[in-house]
Formats: structure tokens, sequence, C-alpha cells
């Protein structure tokens, strides 16, 4: 969807970062991103911007602090720091936060590979540490061995579409059961205590969530293992 309703806010952005500099033609448009998602390129003296559509309803002054912000890294400029604060707390706002969450579900796409891999089921895996350290209170989200064997992301909880997905790297008779159970252990403590907002920053471990993963009786070791990998 083009908009022309937000380019006098880029060309006014632009002429306070760049007093002298010609002004380039500013194409700016809303598109249907998964997430609160915003680029801005320079091809052949253009400007491109293109906005996530959650940000068509934004106050103005929102929509400024974000013009500022891409032009600025787009010419490697100074950020106003009260400009990307204010950015900052619109993006962390509950509202906006709720809205990413049901956009990503609504839009976004997960490919499932099933919790039956070769060597271990994630589901029996899941439900042995649900007795075992939750009272088997825990409600089982959607659980998938990863589609490569991924060994910078070893594992992730994936709350618009309630998956944890673990690594296929740790479906190996070499891998011992306890690192697997603390990778999914880990996980399902993120369903226990979701990410909390501090101000404009997201707490991801809180206090409470160090505490109980401290309690998996062989940290250590399952921490030795993942270096290891």
């Amino acid at each position: 969807m083009v908009s022309a309703d937000f380019v006098p806010i880029f060309e006014q952005e632009y002429r306070a970062l760049r007093p002298r500099a010609p002004m380039p033609p500013i194409n700016l448009r809303f598109r249907r991103f998964t997430s609160l998602n915003t680029t801005i390129r320079l091809r052949e003296g253009q400007l491109h911007v293109s906005l996530s559509d959650l940000l068509e309803g934004a106050p103005e002054n929102v929509i400024r602090a974000i013009a500022h912000i891409l032009l600025a890294k787009l010419y490697k400029k100074t950020i106003d720091p009260t400009q990307n604060l204010r950015y900052k707390r619109f993006a962390s706002s509950a509202a906006v936060t709720r809205q990413t969450e049901l956009i990503r579900h609504a839009r976004g796409s997960k490919r499932y590979f099933g919790p039956e891999g070769r060597f271990y089921n994630l589901e029996e895996v899941f439900d042995s540490l649900n007795v075992r350290f939750f009272g088997g209170l825990l409600g089982r989200p959607e659980l998938t061995w990863s589609e490569h064997h991924a060994r910078r992301s070893l594992g992730h909880y994936d709350a618009a579409h309630n998956t944890i997905v673990v690594s296929r790297v740790f479906d190996r008779p070499s891998s011992p059961r306890y690192a697997i159970e603390y990778l999914l252990y880990h996980e399902m403590l993120h369903l226990k205590h979701p990410v909390r907002m501090r101000g404009v920053r997201r707490c991801v471990h809180s206090r409470e969530f160090k505490a109980e993963e401290a309690r998996f009786p062989q940290l250590a070791e399952a921490m030795a293992f993942i270096k290891r990998l």
C-alpha cells in the first residue's frame, strides 16, 4: 500500500539531518510484514521506505521518530536519544506488543517436523520433565525438532505459535539425555515465565527464571556438553 501522508514527515527529518543536501524523491509503502519491521534503501538517487502496516495508525510523533532513526542510520548520523526512546516506548507498549504477537501468529508460518526423532521423542522428554519439575501442570505446546542440524540456535520457544523447537543436532546416540532435558527444561521455563517489560527493556530471563533454572540437577554437565558443540 502506497502512502503519501507520511512523506512530508520524512522530508522534514531529512532536511533536519542534511540541511544542505539535495532532497531525494521519497517512496513510502506500508507492507504486510509479520512484525514491526521498518526498512529504508537508497537506490538510483531515490529513498525507498517500507513500514509495517501495523504503523498505519501510529501517532505522528512516533512516525517522526521512525523517520529520524531510519535516516540517521542510513546516513550514519547520531540518533537523537529522545526520538529513540519515543519509538521504544511505543513498540514496547502492551497494546502494540499484543497486536504484534497476533499478527505474527496470523501471518507467520512455522514449519513443523514433529517431536519424533531418530533417537529421542520430545513429547516423552517433555512429559517426564513436566512431572518432575512442574507437577504435571504445564500445558504442552507444539514440540518439534528443527529442520537442520543447527548449532547456533540450539533451542527456542516461539510464543506467537506456542512452539518449542530443539536443534536436530541433539538427536543422535552420542547426545546424553540430560543435555536434551536441560534444553527442553530451559524452554519450558519460558512458558512458565513469559517475557516481561521493564520500561522499554525486555526481561527474557527474570530472577525467578534463573533461580528455577539453577535447580536442574545436571546443569553443569549439560552446559559443558553444549559448550563442546
